[in-house]
């Protein structure tokens, strides 16, 4: 993206701000120069409004008195109830009772026009009160959280399609303004007051059109997803726009019964909608976004579903209780809102923005199952509300990380499981430094189990998560002892647990860690590996000057020949095993050069013949256990040509090929029928070599005369 977009991008964004604070600014002023009675209300058991708090003078005499009415300028009286504090008719899923609540506010209205107002009290006095300014503190603090969730919603509304203009974010900007819209209702709502605030007379429509708008936009969202070619998707959610329409039309001009029963039926049709389109995307292309989305799309639905059941049994709750159902809806607005605000940050801010959807769920779930309560099985306020809150707390408590899990896929790596991980791909890394950067990628690979990985070239300092986090691009360091750490590549993983989840800012943090923790235990191998060649150069060279230096003395004054060429193949043990011990690694090339020279020489000494074939695709270096076990067999095969077959001619051939090493040594000696040779140390010790090594050993009668053994090595680099 050029300078230039980034700029008109920003300024866009700021005039954005700007336009929503002043937006909440100039309602909040608004609602705090808004004409309020002087008196505070609270709620009897029969539904009546009872005077409770003044600052009044005039009114202090008429605390505790029940509210009769209100009697206009032309001496009517206003009957009002305290259902006359539940501003917003959208939960009211009577017809009735929603008109009844229109009219009555249209009346106040009319008569607050008209002139002054009195409060008629049911034992007969009354009182004649003057309205004054409410001010910013009368608003309630529910206001104030309202609007600013309302503010941030319509904020990112703004930031997603300036950040990725593409269709999808069109729609997502559409579902955030409506929710912003509906949240800003609410708040107006929230205010208590008995005086109408102005709101539109249709604001029930307004809601009702606001959600479903939302979830017209959803279920388009979701039919956008790959579908394989499938048509119907689309035209599925082409039908849901043409109800949506109808809907509204219908609605607007008076012509639906039961208005409020078909709006929640259209939205739990939309979830149930999404659900499905959602799922066949899924099975389609199974991206770990869809499959989030699916989830959050069961948990919102089934909310919706239980409180819808809840306030449509409201009006079965004794009177008094009623105004107490209006908090379900709030605590739906709240949450359904945070869902719409999660869906852009899912990846970025998992731990928080899940924690506010799963405890605004929870509170619309306690809310709902106490209405429930008191409506089917008429306990008390005080027991339904407290069962209502044992369950939803013991719901919260046992099932919080398998709903956060649900919600998000979430899985929890354990500390056991990743350190298994890692030291077996050090000590692979120590063995073939060549295959470094494959072994990290398959240590990542085990750790988040992605659908797939791959490697880039490009250089990054730390993990960073992309499209939306259904990619992770972790630096690939050079693992390879070198005097500075540098970086060869970028590790790409897509799909976190076979896609059936997105990656997290929590994952590209626990990459870096599970880099710097491999990292850490390869230099703490180098460094006990350097103590131990050390030790072993150290023993290697007190053999030689001292042990060394006594056989070879014992050559010197040796009695007779048999004693001197014993003393020598000591000797010769010896170097190799101090050789051995000293060096760490070797090229198979050299180690069969020395082969050859040293087998040469001692035929030589028995007067014997060799006959020597050796081939490689490839060199490779020998470690220490290799180097010397190879050398021993050999020895000792041949030790035994000469020895015990008394052989004469003696064939070795070597063959590396694409990691599988084969060793074959033929004489034309004596021996035959191995299958009754009784094994002593001599063939016990190679068979253990040879198993050492990962290999097979095998002797077999040569048709002319003498033995053939056969050494197989499958995989020798494997076994360094």
């Amino acid at each position: 993206m050029s300078l230039t977009g980034i700029a008109w991008r920003r300024r866009l964004l700021l005039g954005v701000v700007i336009v929503g604070c002043l937006a909440v600014f100039f309602l909040a002023r608004w609602l705090a120069l808004a004409p309020e009675l002087p008196i505070q209300w609270r709620h009897a058991s029969s539904g009546d409004l009872i005077a409770d708090g003044t600052a009044s003078p005039l009114l202090r005499p008429f605390i505790g008195a029940q509210l009769d009415g209100i009697r206009t300028a032309t001496g009517d009286t206003l009957p009002l109830s305290s259902g006359s504090l539940a501003h917003s008719p959208r939960w009211l899923a009577d017809d009735a009772t929603r008109d009844q609540l229109a009219h009555a506010r249209q009346h106040l209205a009319e008569a607050l026009a008209q002139g002054p107002l009195t409060l008629a009290f049911t034992d007969g006095r009354a009182v004649d009160v003057t309205t004054q300014p409410r001010g910013y503190l009368g608003l309630g603090t529910t206001f104030w959280l309202m609007s600013s969730l309302a503010l941030l919603l319509f904020i990112v509304a703004w930031i997603v399609p300036l950040v990725q203009p593409q269709p999808r974010s069109a729609l997502y900007a559409i579902m955030a303004l409506a929710q912003s819209g509906q949240l800003m209702l609410a708040a107006v709502a929230s205010v208590p007051t008995l005086i109408p605030l102005g709101v539109h007379a249709d604001e029930a429509l307004w809601r009702i059109g606001l959600d479903l708008l939302t979830g017209a936009a959803i279920v388009q969202s979701a039919a956008w997803h790959p579908m394989n070619g499938a048509t119907w998707p689309r035209w599925l959610a082409g039908a849901n726009w043409v109800a949506m329409g109808v809907y509204a039309l219908l609605a607007q001009a008076d012509l639906l019964a039961h208005e409020w029963w078909w709006a929640q039926a259209l939205l739990l049709l939309n979830g149930l909608l999404c659900f499905v389109l959602l799922t066949h995307a899924y099975r389609v292309e199974p991206h770990p976004f869809v499959l989030v989305m699916r989830r959050f799309s069961i948990v919102t639905t089934a909310t919706l579903g239980l409180l819808t059941l809840a306030v449509a049994w409201t009006p079965m709750l004794p009177t008094g209780l009623q105004p107490v159902a209006a908090v379900g809806p709030v605590v739906w607005n709240v949450f359904f809102a945070s869902v719409v605000l999660l869906v852009p940050f899912i990846a970025r801010s998992r731990s928080v923005m899940r924690e506010f959807a799963m405890l605004a769920g929870i509170s619309t779930l306690a809310t709902s199952v106490d209405l429930l309560f008191v409506a089917v099985f008429s306990l008390s306020q005080f027991t339904s509300l407290t069962l209502s809150l044992f369950l939803a707390l013991g719901t919260y408590a046992a099932l919080r990380q398998w709903l956060l899990n649900q919600m998000m896929g979430a899985r929890v790596v354990t500390t056991e499981r990743v350190f298994q991980h890692l030291y077996r791909i050090a000590r692979e890394v120590e063995a073939r430094p060549e295959r470094a950067a494959d072994c990290l990628v398959n240590l990542l690979s085990h750790v988040f189990e992605p659908l797939d990985t791959s490697r880039l070239d490009g250089r990054l300092r730390h993990s960073r998560i992309t499209h939306n986090g259904a990619v992770l691009l972790v630096p690939i360091p050079k693992l390879t002892a070198t005097p500075t750490p540098s970086v060869e590549g970028i590790a790409v993983l897509r799909f976190a647990e076979r896609g059936k989840r997105l990656f997290s800012l929590e994952d590209a943090r626990l990459a870096d860690r599970v880099v710097e923790q491999l990292m850490r235990a390869l230099a703490h191998d180098r460094a006990v590996e350097r103590g131990r060649s050390e030790e072993r150069t150290r023993i290697a060279q007190d053999l030689h000057d001292d042990i060394g230096a006594r056989l070879l003395t014992l050559m010197y004054k040796a009695p007779n020949k048999e004693m001197e060429d014993y003393v020598r193949h000591t000797l010769q043990d010896l170097k190799t095993l101090t050789r051995g011990l000293a060096s760490r690694q070797q090229p198979l090339s050299l180690a069969s050069a020395e082969w050859k020279t040293d087998i040469a020489h001692r035929l030589e000494a028995a007067g014997c013949e060799l006959a020597w074939h050796f081939e490689q695709d490839a060199d490779m270096m020998l470690s220490v256990v290799q180097w010397s076990s190879l050398t021993r067999i050999l020895r000792e095969l041949v030790s035994n040509g000469i020895a015990h077959a008394k052989a004469h001619h003696i064939d070795v051939r070597g063959q590396l090929l694409q990691g599988a090493f084969t060793l074959v040594i033929s004489d034309d000696g004596i021996g035959r029928d191995p299958a009754r040779w009784s094994h002593g140390l001599g063939l016990g010790g190679i068979r253990k070599r040879v198993k050492l090594l990962g290999g097979t050993v095998v002797w077999r009668e040569r048709e002319e005369r003498g033995i053939v053994c056969t050494v197989t090595i499958p995989h020798l680099g494997a076994t360094a």
